[in-house]
C-alpha cells in the first residue's frame, strides 16, 4: 500500500511539473516568435509597428522591450518650458510601464507613413497615428500626430528602434 502512495505521489509530481505554466505569464508560442503568430518576428519595419501596436493594446512591456536597441532615446516637445526632452532605454521603460499600468485601455492606430527613407541596415520613417488612451471613462486623452523612428537592422536580422521623436499634439 505504502509503495502504490509512493508510486502516485511521484507521478502526481511528475505531471504537475511537467504541465506548469502560468496563465497569467503564458509564454510567447513557436508560432509567434516566428512571425506566423500574434506577434511578428520584428524581420520587417512592418512587424516592429504592428509589435508597437500589440504591445500597447494589450499594455505589455515584455513586448515593447525587446522593440527599442540598447542605445534607445525618445525626444519629445515639452511645450510648458520650450524645449524639447530626451531621455534613454531604461527611462523610456519606466514611464511606459506607468502608462500601461495607469491606464485601462490603449489603442494605438497606425496612419499612413509620411517619409521613408531605408537601406539595408538602417531606416528612417515618419508616420501618423492616432493614441486614445483611457484612464477611466470619464478621463479619456486622444493624442494625434506623428512618430519619427530611426531604426536599425542588427546582425540577426532584427529591426530595433533606435531613436524614437514624437512629433505629437500633447
Amino acid at each position: 500500500m505504502k509503495s502504490i502512495k509512493t508510486l502516485l505521489f511521484g507521478f502526481l509530481i511528475l505531471l504537475i511539473s511537467s504541465g506548469c505554466e502560468n496563465p497569467f505569464a503564458p509564454r510567447i508560442s513557436s508560432n509567434e516568435q516566428t512571425g506566423s503568430g500574434l506577434f511578428s518576428d520584428q524581420k520587417t519595419i512592418d512587424g516592429v509597428f504592428r509589435n508597437l501596436q500589440y504591445a500597447y493594446s494589450l499594455k505589455d512591456t515584455l513586448y515593447y522591450g525587446p522593440l527599442l536597441d540598447q542605445e534607445f532615446t525618445f525626444t519629445y516637445r515639452d511645450y510648458d518650458l520650450g524645449f524639447d526632452v530626451t531621455w534613454g532605454r531604461e527611462e523610456d521603460l519606466r514611464t511606459t510601464s506607468g502608462l500601461f499600468g495607469n491606464s485601462e485601455r490603449l489603442d494605438l492606430i497606425w496612419n499612413n507613413i509620411i517619409t521613408s527613407s531605408e537601406d539595408s541596415i538602417s531606416a528612417l520613417i515618419v508616420r501618423g497615428f492616432n493614441l486614445t488612451i483611457t484612464f477611466n471613462p470619464s478621463d479619456i486623452v486622444r493624442i494625434d500626430g506623428r512618430v519619427n523612428l530611426l531604426l536599425k537592422k542588427n546582425e540577426s536580422g532584427i529591426w530595433k528602434i533606435v531613436k524614437w521623436i514624437d512629433e505629437s499634439n500633447l
